[in-house]
């Protein structure tokens, strides 16, 4: 009992003197005080919250890592959970050869955001090579950077978006099948995270439900509005939004924050086509990353983008909602107003211009047109949505063209429904191919194409039972031909489709010698791993590059 009563004492000691450490020793204190707060300055001293227990083991500091491998160059984020003020504030990186692990390079770790970026040139993308990210003397995080997939004869990409936090849950059923399925890529759209003052506990929740997708491949993860705090954005070159909605254009959350959403989420994309930050210090991402023989342009087409308010007639209770279906389209559509701005109107036409031999592919947040008649519930009917980028008209055409021209297809995300569009830019489908993915989580904001005299377009696609599918024009006057989609209640009318009320992910795959893309489109609750999987009704669509 003596000795019992020592150690008891001892232990305490240990543990008290620790904690008088943390309160003795100063907090980095954050530039910003109203967001990240779960995070940021004496972080140890905040309540349990709902998004993620943050006062993890200390050999579980390392939460991920997230790479990219493009023209030979390695860029890898490290992700830790927060640290304690007398905390190692460096992170190593080690890859395995002949059987060994070797260190090859050592990072400091940012305060803000709890983020440490490796980046080494010249890296041998013609073999797997095992990697692990340590902190510490115990905690690490091992995975494997992937050899370029060239010799393939199709390149495969999962692609998601709309991770909601109506559901807190993991994420079982998208890693298992993504894993079964194996993509050579995947692609996180935006919408990672919806808790808009609290990105890193939410990001590393998003990194808790999907590392064992990205652990063992390369993924592209670009942030949309809800992850810098914005139901919607109209980034307006970096201007700051002075109203509720920010409609008026710019971010409404401090520039430190912003940026260090975009650090954690993009740091390990390939390098910035032209690095010069926007208004206010804001900084860019909008790139290109080439992977086994197809080249894909990265878009940030939020960030340049106008915002209506002030700019065009009010037609709803929102600057961004238009409800009145007598409207003249060619009223909102003025010259001033910018879409991808003149800096990603360039990087596309120089980027089409290179790697000729390369299948094409655009990725973006959200799609080039009005893609959905109903918002959140069934009695919400809008004409046009401004959030959407069909509008502004000038700045979707311009886009299209040069996505036309480099002979691409367009992957986007964040509309929740899930469509195959062919666009139009002077007339119906004389545009590329376009596939929005559906919401990981679709059960708290559906939207539904439902064309409001229930009536097909012309030329409907004779490969499914789709009702509505044809040639139609959206809210703006574009001319979109709807190919197919997923609202909440499409597909299999009960089972797993039904079960998923829209919600899923698009797997895509390249066939490089057929010039060919297939759209695949897999309910949420379907497994894949049974021979019964059946996907969306209307899926897949195969399509040629043009």
């Amino acid at each position: 009992m003596k000795y019992f009563g020592i150690i008891s004492l001892l232990l305490w000691l240990s543990t008290s003197c620790t904690e008088n450490a943390k309160e003795k020793i100063p907090s980095v204190k954050a530039p910003f005080s109203n967001v990240d707060t779960l995070a940021i300055n004496d972080w140890w001293n905040r309540d349990s919250n709902p998004i993620i227990n943050l006062k993890v083991d200390r050999d579980s500091v390392i939460s991920f890592g997230i790479y990219t491998v493009s023209n030979k160059t390695l860029k890898l984020s490290a992700q830790l959970y927060p640290l304690y003020p007398d905390e190692s504030r460096e992170v190593r990186l080690e890859i395995k050869e002949n059987g060994k692990w070797h260190e090859i390079q050592k990072q400091k770790i940012n305060d803000i955001g709890w983020s440490a970026l490796f980046r080494v040139e010249n890296w041998d993308d013609s073999k797997d090579t095992k990697y692990r990210l340590r902190h510490g003397e115990n905690s690490k995080f091992e995975g494997l950077i992937r050899k370029d997939p060239k010799d393939k004869e199709a390149i495969s990409m999962a692609a998601l978006s709309c991770n909601s936090n109506q559901d807190r849950g993991m994420r079982e059923n998208y890693v298992r099948n993504i894993n079964h399925q194996n993509p050579d890529l995947i692609f996180f759209a935006g919408d990672q995270s919806y808790d808009h003052t609290e990105h890193t506990a939410a990001w590393l929740k998003f990194g808790l439900q999907f590392r064992e997708t990205f652990r063992n491949r390369p993924a592209i993860t670009i942030p949309d509005d809800h992850d810098i705090g914005q139901g919607n954005l109209w980034g307006e070159n970096g201007k700051r939004s002075e109203i509720n909605g920010a409609a008026d254009g710019g971010y409404r959350y401090p520039i430190e924050y912003v940026n260090m959403v975009e650090r954690c989420q993009t740091a390990h994309l390939p390098d910035p086509y032209d690095p010069t930050p926007i208004q206010r210090g804001i900084g860019v991402y909008y790139t290109n990353l080439l992977l086994g023989g197809v080249d894909f342009a990265i878009l940030e087409d939020r960030k340049f983008k106008s915002g209506p308010a002030g700019k065009i007639p009010q037609q709803g209770p929102r600057p961004d909602h238009i409800r009145n279906p007598d409207y003249d389209p060619a009223s909102i559509d003025l010259p001033e107003l910018s879409l991808l701005g003149d800096r990603q109107l360039q990087f596309l036409e120089d980027w089409g211009a290179t790697n000729k031999e390369a299948i094409k592919v655009v990725l973006s947040q959200t799609g080039f047109c009005g893609g959905a008649h109903i918002h959140g519930q069934k009695t919400n009917r809008l004409h046009a949505d401004l959030d959407s980028n069909g509008w502004p008209q000038t700045g979707r055409k311009k886009a299209l063209t040069l996505i036309k021209k480099a002979g691409a297809v367009h992957i986007a995300g964040d509309q929740h429904l899930a469509t195959v569009i062919k666009q139009g830019i002077h007339e119906f489908g004389d545009g590329p191919w376009a596939f929005v993915v559906p919401a990981i989580v679709n059960d708290y904001y559906s939207r539904w194409w439902w064309p409001e005299d229930e009536k097909a377009g012309v030329h409907p696609n004779p490969n499914t039972t789709l009702p509505w599918t044809g040639d139609y024009l959206d809210g703006f006057n574009n001319k979109i031909s709807m190919m197919a989609y997923v609202n909440p209640e499409n597909g299999m009318r009960s089972g797993a489709a039904a079960h998923s009320k829209g919600g899923g992910y698009g797997l895509i795959r390249f066939y490089k010698k057929e010039q060919t893309t297939t759209f695949e489109c897999w309910p949420r609750y379907v497994d894949v791993t049974k021979e019964d999987a059946k996907q969306y009704e209307g899926w897949p669509i195969t399509v040629a590059m043009d």
